[in-house]
């Protein structure tokens, strides 16, 4: 088990910066990272407090479920973070946050549509919202594997909080403090009853068209 300790470090180091961040909290969320050159992932276990997790903590899965190394119980959201892992091989991070901002956008059930540049850029065409399911359930895993084609990096979650991925740990943190950037400016300008402008959309589609060619590329890398 000693090869999966660098990455379960991975894991617990990115949890406290989040935690000191105040993205994370308490035991809220989950966090994984797929293991390089195999079918599997490492995830934080259910119900455990980020800052009292250690690398001996982190549980290692094979994409089908099969523990590798489960010390403890595994996030009831793995088999969540496996469907992603399946079926975007660009995407070697995803993390699932209660973060304030994108929880509160999940409430009002309305995608953050094409604010900003940066959003397009790294994040897709909007950040739309993945229907409510309940926590852990095979419902939740089918309904985000059914939104992955889009090739986006953020979404909300209906009713519960954030779902934030990339190639690599320090890609996906700024897409994670992207959106909360988006969804926070989005709220406060649908306070003001104003109309919201977007981005014009051959510019958005311009935009996304090379987020798609970096995913590509990662794809083909690998």
């Amino acid at each position: 088990m000693e090869h999966y300790l660098k990455y379960a470090a991975q894991i617990t180091d990115t949890a406290r910066f989040l935690v000191e961040k105040g993205i994370l909290k308490g035991t809220g969320g989950n966090l994984s990272l797929r293991i390089p050159g195999e079918q599997a992932f490492a995830i934080t276990p259910s119900n455990y407090d980020y800052m009292k997790m250690t690398p001996e903590d982190i549980c290692i899965l094979k994409l089908d479920g099969t523990a590798i190394s489960s010390p403890r119980k595994p996030s009831i959201e793995s088999t969540m973070h496996a469907a992603i892992y399946t079926n975007r091989p660009d995407v070697s991070v995803v993390f699932h946050t209660h973060q304030e901002y994108a929880s509160a956008m999940s409430l009002i059930n309305e995608p953050i549509p094409a604010l900003f540049d940066e959003q397009v850029r790294f994040l897709g065409r909007a950040v739309n919202v993945i229907n409510y399911a309940p926590s852990g359930t095979g419902w939740l895993m089918k309904n985000v594997r059914s939104k992955l084609r889009d090739g986006h990096n953020a979404y909300l979650l209906q009713n519960h909080g954030a779902l934030v991925m990339g190639p690599d740990i320090d890609r996906t943190i700024f897409n994670l403090q992207l959106l909360e950037k988006c969804a926070l400016t989005y709220l406060i300008t649908l306070c003001t009853e104003c109309k919201v402008t977007r981005i014009p959309a051959f510019v958005r589609e311009i935009i996304y068209a090379k987020l798609r060619s970096d995913e590509k590329k990662i794809i083909e890398q690998n």
